[in-house]
């Protein structure tokens, strides 16, 4: 079976699993194609620049001084068998294991439900803008029956939704936690847009990247929705 392979690494962080002190492993490979994408450099799947055995040994050294491990990509589940192993792996060390995901694997994260603890999940945007801003047909099907998997298990979560004005308006918000409010979901983020230095078609500008942050009534509509709800400027 191939080696999970793993693109980079932040060795400590407190903000990628809420309440937890974690360090973070970023996968290679995705099947997306977002435009907005943070890590293009880990969308391709390839070979890894960190070898595995040696950043579990560095885990090692991390027990009792970190509580939490992140996988993160790219798509850490696009790696399957390998990943899952590998996080079973390093969750019989003592830690929580953490999963940002775009939902795109259903089934994989249905096998690796009893290992996971937590998950960030993508909502990018509504069904009909999902092609364009993804490149995939099926990837807002699959990332709603994820959630709907997720939920089923009872473990937390959080749901991240990036505002790009490209792809996002006021109303598809609204229509987004519409949706997430009739499953009963309870933490989101609301993240605001940073465009990557790669990505040549933004032409987006501060004032249409800011104005989901700075509409009172949308946020108080929102925030009436969930018992939490993070808006990430």
């Amino acid at each position: 079976m191939r080696d999970i392979q793993i693109g980079g690494l932040v060795s400590f962080t407190t903000i990628d699993y809420p309440g937890k002190l974690a360090a973070v492993l970023f996968l290679v490979g995705c099947p997306l194609r977002c435009t907005y994408c943070s890590n293009p450099h880990l969308l391709d799947l390839r070979d890894g620049e960190y070898a595995p055995e040696k950043i579990f040994d560095w885990l090692k050294s991390r027990v009792g001084k970190l509580e939490a491990i992140v996988f993160s990509g790219g798509e850490a589940l696009m790696q399957g068998d390998a990943a899952i192993d590998y996080m079973r792996r390093v969750r019989d060390l003592g830690f929580k294991i953490g999963l940002h995901t775009n939902g795109f694997y259903p089934n994989l994260l249905a096998r690796a439900a009893d290992i996971i603890d937590w998950i960030g999940l993508d909502f990018k945007a509504t069904r009909e803008k999902y092609p364009d801003l993804t490149g995939q047909y099926i990837a807002y099907d699959n990332m709603l029956c994820s959630l709907d998997t997720w939920i089923e298990t009872g473990k937390d979560f959080e749901v991240r939704i990036t505002c790009d004005p490209r792809f996002i308006t006021k109303e598809d918000l609204l229509e987004i936690a519409d949706i997430l409010n009739g499953r009963h979901v309870q933490n989101i983020a609301i993240q605001k847009y940073i465009p990557h230095h790669e990505d040549e078609d933004d032409t987006t500008t501060d004032a249409q990247r800011n104005q989901f942050f700075v509409d009172d009534e949308l946020r108080q509509e929102i925030n009436s929705k969930f018992s939490s709800v993070i808006w990430r400027e």
